[in-house]
């Protein structure tokens, strides 16, 4: 036979596969090698997607299927103290007769939100603002039943919040990989948007695209790291609710919008919206369950720095355009023992670029004790490493 022939016959065979299909046995101990699964035996997402457009029932309604039964209705009830006017109150009036105590009253306030189970014994994740500090909680489940709810625990800062409903057996979703998110790629969010859940103890759903990633976002006494922006309508009452990508993972919490539609019920979408990533989310709740979520603070770092442009570099004559410049370092400070030195350019911290105070605040308010931190430092023409550790 031609050689050339059975040459190309084992080279078919290889690319169908037929070569390696059976697993041998070891000459020395018998025993056959266990098989590896590697990502290509396994559902990729690219092929996911692509199944969205070939038929009604998809890749899309496929995930909401599977993910639905999680999504929960959250109703809280606060208390707010309001002072209660007083005609006496005055300054003249205190002069003669002293201060009178002040008097308040108390109001119920309520609010909705949205959540999702992540265990069959009843944990749930919410937003800090949608229950973290309520006083009562309701969580609605798909079958329409009604639970109290107790919180586990709550971080204002990351506006996250972890909730406990009594039972067993709930269905509960998966929490994805945030870090693997692509720009462009689809997802669902869904949720409690203006208490649409209480209709029928659905949730509602919609869908879009990841329009972004990794947006640093400060809003009054919260720092929000890593933002997924997504054009899937949220609005009102769906914070806390599920970002889900297509096979059905939650890669984000819904939190936030930008919207220019607003109205006395709540503002609605506009196509700007942004999810917690939900691998900070789980940095926050294991420190929840271990009673560990103590964060350090800039003072003891103890470093001063101003940005490129900024009106500081310009008073004192200082060309940088990137990083940002330590000016001050307090004695016995983290940075001081670290070895840093007035004149330094912090150029990224953890392999994240810091080129603005935002950066720089958002990054270090999310360190916690026994973190530790590996700072990128121009000094002079040389760039070095500079390591400060958080001790317990």
């Amino acid at each position: 036979m031609n050689p050339k022939i059975i040459i190309l016959g084992i080279v078919i065979l290889s690319l169908l596969g037929f070569t390696g299909c059976s697993a041998k046995e070891d000459s020395k101990t018998g025993q056959k090698p266990i098989k590896i699964y590697e990502e290509s035996n396994l559902p990729r997402r690219d092929s996911v997607s692509n199944s969205i457009y070939f038929s009604r029932r998809n890749a899309i309604t496929y995930a909401v299927e599977v993910a639905s039964p999680a999504v929960v209705g959250i109703n809280v009830m606060q208390y707010v103290k309001v002072p209660v006017w007083d005609p006496f109150d005055d300054p003249i009036f205190e002069f003669f007769f002293g201060r009178r105590t002040k008097r308040y009253q108390t109001y119920p306030v309520k609010g909705l939100g949205s959540g999702f189970l992540i265990s069959p014994d009843g944990y749930i994740l919410t937003n800090y603002h949608v229950a973290g500090d309520a006083a009562e909680i309701i969580v609605t489940t798909t079958d329409g039943k009604k639970h109290k709810a107790k919180i586990v625990g709550s971080d204002e800062l990351s506006d996250i919040a972890l909730l406990k409903i009594e039972g067993e057996n709930f269905p509960y979703l998966k929490l994805g990989n945030s870090d693997d998110v692509i720009v462009g790629e689809w997802v669902i969010a869904l949720g409690n948007p203006f208490g649409l859940f209480d209709l029928n103890s659905k949730p509602t759903v919609t869908v879009g695209v990841v329009s972004n990633k990794g947006v640093n976002i400060v809003l009054e006494n919260r720092y929000y790291k890593g933002m997924i922006q997504t054009d899937a309508a949220i609005s009102s009452g769906n914070s806390g609710g599920p970002l889900i990508n297509s096979l059905g993972e939650v890669i984000g919490i819904n939190t936030m919008i930008y919207s220019t539609a607003t109205s006395s019920t709540g503002a609605g979408s506009i196509g700007i919206g942004w999810a917690i990533p939900i691998n900070r989310v789980k940095k926050i709740i294991n420190k929840f369950v271990t009673n560990k979520l103590t964060r350090i603070s800039l003072s003891k770092l103890g470093l001063d720095v101003f940005e490129p442009n900024s009106r500081q570099a310009q008073l004192l004559r200082i060309d940088f355009d990137q990083g940002l410049f330590v000016r001050e370092i307090k004695r016995n400070s983290l940075a001081d023992m670290a070895g840093f030195e007035v004149g330094d350019i912090i150029l990224e911290i953890n392999g994240e670029k810091v080129n603005s105070i935002e950066d720089f605040n958002t990054i270090i308010l999310d360190t916690f004790v026994g973190d530790i931190l590996n700072f990128s430092v121009k000094r002079g023409d040389k760039v070095i490493n500079l390591k400060v550790e958080f001790q317990r």
